[in-house]
């Protein structure tokens, strides 16, 4: 019954939280404070995921370019961090504009040129439907990785290693426990955004037109420009997730921008359940601690993925979610 379904998934998303915000105690108290930097990844690809499940699971946009955001996201801050270590100035002085470390600065910047990038490859994308969208983006998003690999003077292929993380006024961020809470509000802000959102009237309309593009065409709704608005939004999202991963491995490479980390985050959202906002993070957490678990004992643990994600499809009508539901059709 969906009452239950929102029931289950509402207590284990309490217990979640609960756990997620004493996550830094716990990883004191057993002696691991490696578990918090794992967290906080899970927490970045998280948001990443869900920001994907806006277009694929409620807008029907399957997207195999969304890392181009990500990536854009994370060189905006390692491009100004290179600009201020090396004391060089942006745009070769053709502009008077500063490089800059602060994160009330830098990360809305970040975040609003990937909502512009994804504006403009989506204005054409979207021109197109189906497989001519999914190769479209992923052109798009290769284009760039190219574009990065190019430009020797911030490390080509290499990549620009960061010096420290961003500032922010009243918080070092250099500490783990600190940078670990700013990525779980992050997260959580999202997700109470995206829920809105998903909710509203701009909501039901992107869903209609995955169930019914014609139909929502035919009721006089502007189809192209509620779907770019989408793909905006979803751009911006994984903008931020660029920002934050970019901090924490104090390292930036094109591999960001790469369509296989595009299909790693598909995979997390159709692990975790598409159209569910909460399944894109129990399966950005299920793939990544897979990943850290199995590569203790294989570099092969990719191959022990594939079974899993086919007992999940057989077995869990909406991935994780769906399981945790019982089967059951509700919505996150």
């Amino acid at each position: 019954m969906p009452g239950s379904c929102v029931s289950r998934v509402s207590l284990v998303a309490a217990c979640c939280a609960l756990l997620l915000a004493l996550l830094p105690w716990l990883a004191d108290a057993f002696g691991d404070p490696y578990l918090v930097t794992l967290f906080s990844r899970i927490l970045i690809y998280a948001l990443a995921a869900v920001s994907l499940d806006l277009i694929i699971g409620y807008g029907g946009m399957v997207s195999l370019g969304h890392a181009a955001f990500v990536g854009s996201g994370a060189y905006v801050v390692a491009i100004l961090a290179f600009h201020l270590q090396e004391g060089a100035p942006l745009f070769g002085g053709f502009l008077d504009i500063q490089a800059n470390d602060q994160a009330l600065l830098v990360w809305p910047l970040a975040v609003v040129i990937s909502a512009l990038l994804a504006a403009l490859i989506g204005a054409i994308s979207l021109r197109t439907r189906g497989m001519q969208f999914i190769m479209i983006t992923l052109a798009f998003a290769q284009m760039l990785y190219y574009l990065f690999v190019s430009l020797e003077g911030y490390g080509g292929d290499d990549g620009i290693s960061l010096w420290s993380r961003s500032r922010l006024p009243g918080l070092d961020l250099a500490d783990n426990v600190n940078f670990y809470y700013v990525c779980l509000a992050s997260l959580l802000l999202f997700l109470w955004l995206m829920r809105r959102l998903v909710y509203s009237r701009f909501g039901r309309v992107v869903r209609g037109t995955r169930e019914n593009q014609p139909r929502m065409e035919s009721l006089g709704f502007p189809v192209y420009r509620y779907q770019l608005a989408a793909f905006t939004i979803a751009g911006a999202g994984a903008g931020l997730a660029g920002v934050l991963l970019a901090n924490q491995n104090e390292f930036v490479s094109p591999g960001l921008l790469h369509w296989t980390h595009s299909g790693e985050l598909i995979v997390m959202v159709l692990l975790g359940g598409m159209g569910t906002l909460l399944g894109p993070v129990f399966g950005a957490a299920a793939l990544l601690l897979m990943e850290e678990l199995l590569s203790a004992y294989t570099e092969h643990w990719m191959f022990f993925l594939g079974p899993f994600l086919i007992l999940v499809v057989l077995f869990a009508k909406r991935g994780i979610y769906g399981w945790i539901c019982g089967g059951g059709d509700g919505h996150g």
